[in-house]
């Protein structure tokens, strides 16, 4: 049995959910998701309680699409109530951030300005040298800022880069100084 598969997800008040056939909507007060469920699972409401299930318990690729289907339910009910939010940090001297419209403008060291286009569904804010990418799709918004953070990796010398606001760069100490050579 699928340990996260087997769990109830209970529905929280201010969210709608529908099970249509192989169809899952989930709607809050964030926006609206949906997902179309594998052929070999199912999802059924009772109480307020939604429950995820498969045709065959024992099969093994069933048991991994249970507890991936569950999750990504899960990730719908949060993503439509809450919402998700990565954290950007962006250092080095002269590194500048900026939005103009749809477009997040990034100088960090090329000789040219790198323009990333803002994709539907993601909202992005730039509050001095953090960027900040807020939506309901927990996947999409993963994503961006990892296409962000691609842009220019922060180096392990001096730290210069983009990097989550959370993350550990572990530094190298460099060349040592040559001593006392005569």
């Amino acid at each position: 049995m699928s340990r996260v598969g087997k769990k109830i997800l209970p529905i929280p008040k201010g969210v709608d959910v529908v099970v249509d056939d192989k169809v899952v909507r989930a709607k809050g007060p964030k926006g609206a998701l949906s997902l179309t469920m594998h052929p070999r699972v199912s999802a059924s409401i009772t109480d307020g309680v939604l429950t995820v299930d498969v045709t065959d318990h024992e099969y093994v690729k069933d048991r991994a699409l249970w507890g991936l289907t569950r999750r990504l339910i899960e990730n719908m009910i949060v993503g439509v109530e809450k919402g998700y939010e990565k954290k950007l940090e962006v250092n080095g001297i002269g590194f500048k951030v900026s939005t103009a419209g749809k477009i997040l403008k990034l100088d960090v060291g090329f000789s040219h300005e790198v323009d990333f286009p803002i994709p539907e569904g993601v909202t992005i804010t730039v509050e001095k040298n953090v960027i900040t990418v807020t939506g309901i799709d927990k996947q999409l918004v993963g994503e961006i800022a990892s296409q962000i953070r691609r842009v220019k990796k922060p180096e392990p010398y001096k730290g210069k880069g983009i990097k989550y606001v959370d993350e550990v760069i572990r530094r190298k100490a460099g060349k040592a100084a040559k001593a006392g050579s005569a």
